[in-house]
């Protein structure tokens, strides 16, 4: 399991690494976990923690992307379509198949959706999840007891993936980890450093917990930062011009009331041009999503009222109980990385990923989306080998399992996530029974998923813990302010920090957890 201490001392003791990573998001996770498997010695740096950005603030789907059909981006499709499989295939304690109802409520709505996801059938190959069809009023109203009746005909039901996109995140940097490659959180990049020809050769670092600065020697540099791989561009080279054009997407959680059934809804045409969705996730829902361009980005991006309004009202048209602001448990934002074009909106972009080789040698990956994390990272180890002039290694990252490989485990128990790790889990609270106990009565965690994400999850502070190892900031961010300081004792005597540290911990947590809140 991961142990930072360890990691640094790896890190201070390696004279030179292969490849660097900056970035721990999906694709920086991904392309460390494809380097590492090639084998090169690889280095991954994040400067807060692993998913902290849009990584963990996803719609929890792994898809294709039916809007992308829609837009004639097949290629794209057709690949998401492919990794969706994989991704279920190697790790299938993750990644579920989902049920979905396009209700339809115009007669000339239904043969323009069925031959669209037919479509989307045929590309998914051998790897597809189950056929759609058009389906009954009827029947739809049994995978949705509580849709919106009035003017309904039916419904056409496709399949398509569902994820926890944080765990996904940790399970890669664990596989990582098992593979020998080295990986640390809030470890920060201030600068690259460049030789005489002025090449990229390594990295000048700040650990953000101790304030230690240092220096860190690579071959490859990769700038796998998100919607800021700008800002290291610009350390690159001053005249550098931004490429990333931001755009928001918010999702607001409901509770389960309020979508009866096991199915999600899919609404393919919102009044902004949008697809939103509707998800069961754990014992709750999320309902997204928005597409608001920005100007700035920012590492906890708010939601703006006219987005959560937009949620609100539209889900509203399709629910039998109006969701009002006053049931929404968490609402958080994502910002998608999308490659800046001239004059076009940006739910028009495509999401397709690009990776751009400056002068100097770096290497930055932009775009792309979750479900494609895997083919961006193969695309990027490529051009490691290209630009590195190093003799090309087969990728495997199709075959490999990651970490915690299990399959048959029930998909509503959120310590499913676990997979083989779970036995492991369960041995703690055999030797502690004390950890067997809930964090509160409205959220699904024990103290003993606290006690694992901190002693072997390298969970270093009490966002790390209750945002990302656990879900408890987003399933019922109020609910998670109240267990924050019963959460921060336990970590800082695993962690050997004081009552200050407690305290101070609470406190930005609490400030952090209040953005996630309506009322």
């Amino acid at each position: 399991m991961m142990n930072r201490d360890k990691m640094l001392s790896e890190l201070k003791a390696l004279e030179e690494y292969d490849v660097i990573v900056i970035g721990g998001g999906a694709s920086g996770l991904g392309t460390a976990l494809d380097s590492c498997l090639r084998g090169y010695k690889t280095l991954l740096l994040e400067q807060h923690d692993f998913a902290k950005g849009t990584s963990s603030r996803s719609t929890k789907l792994a898809h294709g992307g039916v809007r992308y059909l829609k837009q004639g981006d097949v290629a794209m499709v057709r690949e998401a379509l492919r990794e969706r499989g994989l991704m279920k295939e190697n790790a299938p304690h993750l990644v579920h198949d989902q049920k979905f109802i396009v209700p339809v409520y115009d007669w000339w709505d239904a043969p323009l959706y069925t031959t669209g996801l037919k479509v989307y059938d045929v590309m998914s190959g051998k790897l597809g999840l189950g056929p759609s069809e058009m389906i009954s009023k009827e029947r739809t109203i049994e995978h949705i007891p509580n849709l919106n009746q009035e003017g309904l005909l039916g419904g056409v039901r496709y399949y398509d993936g569902q994820f926890d996109d944080a765990r996904y995140a940790m399970t890669l940097a664990l596989t990582i980890s098992d593979y020998g490659g080295t990986i640390l959180n809030h470890v920060k990049v201030t600068g690259l450093i460049k030789n005489d020809d002025e090449k990229v050769s390594g990295v000048h670092v700040k650990d953000m917990l101790t304030a230690e600065a240092f220096e860190v020697k690579g071959k490859i540099i990769v700038n796998a930062t998100g919607v800021f791989v700008d800002k290291i561009l610009k350390m690159d080279n001053e005249e550098h011009k931004r490429m990333v054009s931001p755009s928001q997407g918010v999702h607001v959680i409901l509770d389960k009331e309020f979508l009866q059934g096991a199915s999600s809804i899919m609404v393919p045409r919102t009044s902004d041009g949008r697809v939103l969705f509707a998800v069961p996730w754990y014992d709750k829902i999320v309902v997204g999503t928005t597409d608001t361009p920005l100007k700035k980005v920012s590492h906890e991006p708010r939601a703006l009222e006219d987005e959560i309004d937009f949620i609100l009202k539209t889900a509203a048209k399709y629910l039998n109980k109006t969701p009002t602001r006053a049931d929404v448990k968490s609402v958080y934002a994502g910002l998608r990385p999308l490659v800046k074009k001239q004059k076009a909106e940006t739910k028009n972009i495509s999401r397709s990923h690009k990776i751009v080789v400056s002068d100097s040698n770096l290497i930055t990956i932009v775009g792309g989306k979750w479900t494609t994390y895997r083919q961006m990272a193969e695309d990027a180890v490529d051009t490691i080998e290209r630009v590195g002039k190093w003799p090309a290694v087969k990728c495997i990252t199709k075959e490999v399992l990651l970490h915690g490989y299990k399959k048959g485990l029930d998909r509503s128990d959120v310590r499913s996530v676990y997979g083989n790790d779970l036995q492991k889990i369960d041995q703690l609270t055999e030797n502690v029974p004390s950890l067997k106990k809930k964090l509160h009565k409205d959220l699904p965690y024990t103290f003993a998923d606290v006690y694992w994400g901190t002693e072997f999850e390298m969970a270093m502070t009490l966002e790390d813990v209750l945002a990302r190892r656990t879900r408890c900031l987003l399933l019922n961010a109020k609910a998670s302010i109240k267990v924050a300081p019963k959460v921060a004792k336990l970590m800082s005597g695993i962690l050997g920090k004081d009552e200050e540290w407690e305290n101070e911990q609470v406190k930005k947590y609490k400030k952090l957890a209040k953005g996630y809140l309506l009322i």
